[in-house]
């Protein structure tokens, strides 16, 4: 993580970078590092279930992951709740189901770090058109 100015950091890996950033002085150009923790629960878990749809061979139309935390009143305000709505089209619900279950009981470590770390972690999962 490097310092670039106000609240701004960048963090960067061999090939990626990523802006983290608190609205506290004004303009954000990157998400909050909470933000941005909900958003690597998200992509995490969502690569899982897509895999693992695929090894079904049933690969949805369309795929969103819908997130909401709820964080302690107070300091350091962790996530005490986290609650996901995965949100398929195109998929058979007992293939989701098995997938999703799979995603957050074996392979997905964001989510395993979370609920480690005492955060009760809930998710629903609906089929559309």
């Amino acid at each position: 993580m490097r310092h670039i100015e106000g609240m701004r950091f960048v963090g960067e890996t061999d090939e990626h970078s990523i802006i983290l950033e608190s609205a506290y002085l004004g303009e954000q150009k990157g998400p909050a590092p909470m933000e941005a923790l909900l958003m690597s629960l998200g992509g995490c878990t969502g690569m899982d279930v897509v895999a693992i749809l695929r090894k079904m061979r049933d690969e949805p139309k369309k795929f969103e992951i819908e997130i909401e935390g709820e964080t302690a009143q107070e300091h350091p305000k962790v996530y005490t709740k986290v609650h996901l709505k995965y949100i398929f089209w195109g998929v058979e619900y007992e293939k989701a189901k098995k997938a999703v279950e799979l995603s957050q009981n074996r392979y997905c470590p964001v989510s395993a770090t979370l609920k480690r770390g005492g955060t009760e972690v809930t998710y629903e999962i609906i089929i559309k058109d």
